[in-house]
């Protein structure tokens, strides 16, 4: 059964951190989510002035966040001393846990500085865990070319091709089992692969043109597309083609408390993060 789109959940531009301007569509207006994805940002400028003064250090506790660069260099900093550098093609996959304390600064003053950020959600029993991340450079993460031609990159979760293979992504084994895919059409080419229907999943057009379902269905660009049940999912791509990043996951359901960067289960819980960041207890709690 092929998945069919839901919920369009279009891309509002706002801004974040000390000025970055951003296209926010998960987490956007009304909060609008799929569990377990609590937010999704594109962030596309080839204007230093939206970007230059990046994210200053912030907190966070209770999730992940998953940064992928399309285009750009930003330098990662967080309380323990890590440093990591998020480039060209590469992804930072950070588990905030019982918390972080960590800046994102841009490390260009002209150019692009394309790609997305992703707050996923923890369960319950994982919110209070140490913090960790892992820095996954571009020639890191495998990728396949497909049948009739453009390609596929496997962030998470893994991909059966055309001949059998598995390709394992570099993120895999966590609660949620996520899947990410950034795929990349020819034009009018069509693409048709297996999602687990235990997962929500969710299409994001970045790039081109795409119709989306078993009567393919034009789908507009810089939403968050919400896949329907069903256990495949099928896109074509547009005369001009198509880049797109694919995302699914279980969800948890378990209730949802949020206050700006803090995402746990109970009111009592915000209030102990918040009271912990102003006690500087966030990262030792």
């Amino acid at each position: 059964m092929i998945r069919e789109i839901t919920r369009v959940i279009p891309g509002v531009l706002t801004s974040d951190g000390a000025g970055v301007r951003l296209r926010r569509s998960l987490g956007g207006q009304d909060r609008q989510r799929l569990d377990p994805f609590l937010m999704l940002d594109e962030f596309s400028s080839n204007d230093p002035n939206d970007y230059v003064a990046g994210f200053p250090p912030h907190p966070h506790r209770g999730f992940e966040t998953v940064t992928y660069m399309l285009e750009g260099h930003m330098l990662h900093q967080d309380h323990l001393g890590n440093r990591g550098h998020l480039k060209t093609g590469g992804v930072q996959w950070m588990t905030a846990g019982r918390g972080i304390i960590h800046s994102e600064m841009p490390q260009q003053e002209s150019g692009a500085m394309r790609g997305f950020q992703l707050w996923i959600n923890l369960p319950a029993q994982e919110k209070m865990k140490p913090a960790g991340y892992r820095d996954i450079q571009d020639d890191a993460i495998p990728r396949t070319n497909l049948l009739g031609g453009g390609l596929l990159k496997v962030i998470a979760g893994e991909y059966r091709d055309s001949r059998g293979e598995i390709i394992r992504g570099p993120i895999h084994g966590l609660s949620t089992e996520p899947l990410f895919f950034d795929i990349h059409l020819e034009p009018q080419q069509s693409f048709t692969y297996s999602l687990p229907t235990t997962h929500n999943a969710f299409i994001y057009v970045y790039e081109g043109g795409l119709k989306v379902g078993s009567a393919p269905q034009a789908a507009p660009k810089q939403s968050a597309l919400i896949l329907g049940e069903g256990d495949q999912f099928s896109i074509v791509a547009s005369e001009q083609g198509a880049k797109a990043i694919v995302l699914a996951a279980k969800p948890l359901h378990e209730p949802i408390v949020q206050h700006g960067p803090f995402v746990m289960n109970t009111r009592e819980e915000i209030e102990q993060a918040i009271d912990d960041y102003q006690n500087n207890r966030l990262t030792t709690t």
